[in-house]
């Protein structure tokens, strides 16, 4: 993946405010949010270059696969399957 640009970006307070709002709906960082609203701005004018990286994937990254995730795990033969039953 190509290195990420960093840009100093100067913002109407008011602006910022309405920004981080914004993104805090959406469940996205300010700065992920800017970079949502400049492509889809860039797209709409048919300016978003072929062969732009796709967007930053939104969340936590994954964890790096562990070579015994992919077996199937056995089950504790201590643990029980089912709840004991309720006395009442």
């Amino acid at each position: 993946m190509a290195e990420r640009k960093s840009v100093l970006l100067r913002l109407d307070p008011a602006v910022h405010d309405a920004l981080t709002r914004w993104a805090n709906d959406d469940l996205r960082s300010t700065n992920a949010q800017i970079e949502f609203l400049l492509r889809r701005a860039l797209t709409e004018a048919g300016r978003l270059p072929t062969g732009t990286g796709a967007p930053a994937r939104r969340g936590r990254p994954r964890k790096a696969a562990r070579k015994d995730d992919d077996q199937p795990q056995e089950p504790d033969p201590t643990t029980p399957l089912e709840p004991p039953p309720r006395n009442e």
